[in-house]
């Protein structure tokens, strides 16, 4: 899911999709924002000996600090955020389709772009890495060893393989605890209640799997991977997701506009716990703490800006999202194969601009603005095809 995944069918509520559609848009952008910059980092480094364990697919020896705070903060919050927003409909899915079907059907829509992506994407996208560590020349050569012996990235499409596992775990949900995806329609939500709740399951599901296998270990399973220390923070966001949509699309509609009752409010305490955020990732090293607080600090704050960030920006796009977008609403519609299609566009301009001396700035932009384009024109391309297009 990155555009619309469960196909709702809430035509009742057409302005609440039209925003939720456009949320996802903007969070796909963030996306292709965030790997655009990752080559520009002041912490990237290359492993030459292990190209995959390099900070980015592309290092780029030209930096700039402020791409650091850009990746930093989106990182904090927008995967969580992508989670909870598939689940927002994992209900509506299961009652009108039964376990079933809808696992059926979500296979077909996850299953297979994943299989496909992780076969062809990912490879294309991690062939310049190859090179930029020291590889050998020879696509066919690099592809072969990617899907035989190793290693094999999961780039992007990680996401859509741990949704697809969430959909399952969601599909033996309802037929164990069929009562638990029935709640009120259109009940007024109590937003303060809302928001505690979710910084408290952010912090217990997040903080001890952090301190316990720290902030880089991934579990893989040959292409599926997930970070380590984000299994339970990602599962808790889908859960949420899927507990704001038992009563269906009012309740979720009930729920957007009370949250964008208050925007300004919602903004600020991101704001503050962004900064606060940003703070304890540099204050650890200034105060010379020991590992093990320092990381607990950053875990801590990060959990709370998580939250905040995950009220603010719905709230923000809830507020400005009304009135004709065409080029926006283009974006949403497109945002599955743009998430799909962007990994490639943006590896290959990176490695393309290695050379250039413009500075990190430029190069970040250009291959933003690159990226942005190709992704969303093809995107639009291949939705028109008969067959390919019933899957993005």
């Amino acid at each position: 899911m990155v555009s619309d995944p469960h196909r709702s069918s809430s035509a009742a509520l057409p302005k609440r999709l039209v925003a939720l559609d456009r949320m996802r848009g903007f969070v796909v952008g963030l996306v292709v924002l965030h790997h655009a910059v990752l080559a520009y980092c002041s912490f990237g480094h290359v492993d030459r000996v292990h190209y995959a364990l390099s900070t980015a697919p592309i290092v780029d020896p030209q930096t700039w600090i402020g791409f650091d705070l850009v990746v930093l903060i989106n990182d904090g919050f927008f995967m969580p955020l992508l989670f909870s927003l598939s689940g927002l409909f994992v209900r509506d899915g299961l009652v009108r389709e039964g376990p079933g079907a809808y696992l059926r059907a979500r296979l077909i829509r996850l299953g297979l772009p994943f299989v496909a992506a992780e076969l062809t994407l990912v490879p294309l996208a991690y062939y310049p890495s190859f090179l930029q560590a020291g590889g050998s020349p020879g696509f066919s050569g690099f592809w072969l060893a990617t899907v035989t012996t190793g290693p094999w990235p999961s780039g992007p499409p990680w996401f859509i393989g741990v949704l697809l596992l969430f959909d399952a775990a969601a599909a033996l949900g309802f037929v164990l605890a069929p009562g638990w995806w029935t709640g009120p329609s259109a009940e007024a939500p109590r937003l303060s209640r809302c928001f505690v709740g979710l910084v408290a399951a952010t912090v217990l599901a997040f903080l001890p799997l952090l301190l316990v296998v720290g902030p880089r270990l991934w579990f893989a399973l040959g292409p599926l991977a997930i970070q380590g220390s984000r299994v339970g923070l990602y599962a808790a966001y889908f859960a949420a997701g899927a507990w704001l949509g038992r009563g269906g699309g009012p309740a979720v509609a009930a729920f957007g506009q009370a949250l964008a009752g208050r925007c300004g409010l919602r903004v600020a305490l991101a704001v503050a716990t962004g900064l606060t955020f940003v703070a304890a990732s540099r204050l650890g090293a200034a105060l010379h703490l020991p590992a093990r607080p320092a990381l607990a600090l950053l875990g801590l704050t990060q959990a709370l800006f998580c939250a905040a960030a995950c009220f603010a920006l719905p709230a923000v796009v809830l507020r400005v999202a009304g009135g004709r977008r065409p080029a926006w609403d283009s974006f949403a519609a497109n945002g599955f194969a743009i998430y799909l299609l962007h990994y490639p566009v943006v590896t290959w301009t990176q490695y393309g601009l290695l050379g250039w001396r413009a500075g990190a700035v430029a190069k970040g932009l250009t291959t933003v603005a690159v990226a942005l384009g190709a992704s969303w024109a093809g995107g639009a391309l291949l939705r028109r095809l008969p067959v390919i297009g019933r899957g993005l």
